[in-house]
């Protein structure tokens, strides 16, 4: 009888390793979840890199962007384009006038003294930014490069290295 009570007993390396790792996974999957995820909710999500939006949009903040149809933004909605002809900037900023018949919008950053220099027009348009979460634009921003790709791989490798010590240890008591 207390040979098998001692073999229900699991050594405390092997609960700890398995426990760090299980912390590492869910916490990577956790931290990436809002970031990769709202696809499947029919959203699509930029991280922000000015300031030009603050305080209602803090600078490293994510947004959260739905499709819309251009000629339904009203005034003050917050909206995503795409910046000058030719680049791939992705501009947040508020609807000040939708000019409908000439299919283009008069926008203007919350924390800028004057509208954008140009019209938007609706081509341009991504759609209606309906969520953000500040801070977690930075974390994306740093998750999506090199050396964010590097530690999270990292991440994986050691909770992987951790559940086989701990496997190790329960398989030589």
């Amino acid at each position: 009888m207390s040979k098998k009570k001692k073999k229900d007993k699991k050594s405390p390396v092997s609960v700890i390793c398995s426990a760090l790792g299980t912390v590492l996974l869910v916490g990577l999957v956790l931290v990436c979840l809002p970031i990769t995820a709202t696809r499947l909710f029919g959203y699509d999500a930029y991280s922000v890199v000015s300031g030009s939006m603050e305080p209602a949009i803090p600078t490293g903040s994510l947004v959260y962007v739905q499709e819309a149809a251009p000629e339904d933004m009203k005034k003050d909605d917050v909206i995503a384009f795409y910046g000058a002809k030719d680049s791939n900037a992705i501009i947040t900023h508020r609807v000040v006038e939708n000019k409908v018949v000439m299919g283009e919008f008069i926008t203007k950053g919350d924390a800028n003294k004057t509208e954008d220099m140009n019209p938007v027009p609706y081509s341009n348009f991504i759609g209606k930014v309906v969520y953000s979460i500040p801070v977690l634009g930075s974390i994306a921003e740093a998750l999506t490069s090199t050396m964010g790709k590097i530690i999270a791989g990292g991440v994986i490798a050691a909770a992987l290295i951790l559940e086989v010590i701990a496997s190790a240890v329960r398989r030589r008591e």
